[in-house]
């Protein structure tokens, strides 16, 4: 049976692009896009389990994700 795991992902709109590109902090090096938030967000589950796969088979530990992640925007003058 295949544990079911939660990751915080995060979508950034491109403006030179368009679309929006997909990050996941708890897995570094997985990011992924999509013309649309629902594609990008499809392309992330995909991401994902094909990241976690691949650690499985080099019997690498899987990342969990924090208990509470927490995203914090701020603004400051530049």
């Amino acid at each position: 049976m295949t544990a079911e795991r939660q990751y915080t992902i995060v979508l950034e709109p491109d403006p030179q692009e368009g679309g929006y590109t997909v990050t996941v902090p708890a897995l570094p090096g997985v990011i992924t896009q999509g013309e649309t938030i629902e594609e990008a967000i499809a392309m992330a589950r995909d991401a994902i389990k094909l990241h976690i796969e691949g650690l499985i088979a080099d019997g690498e530990p899987v990342p969990e994700e924090d208990e509470h992640p927490q995203a914090i925007t701020i603004r400051i003058a530049a």
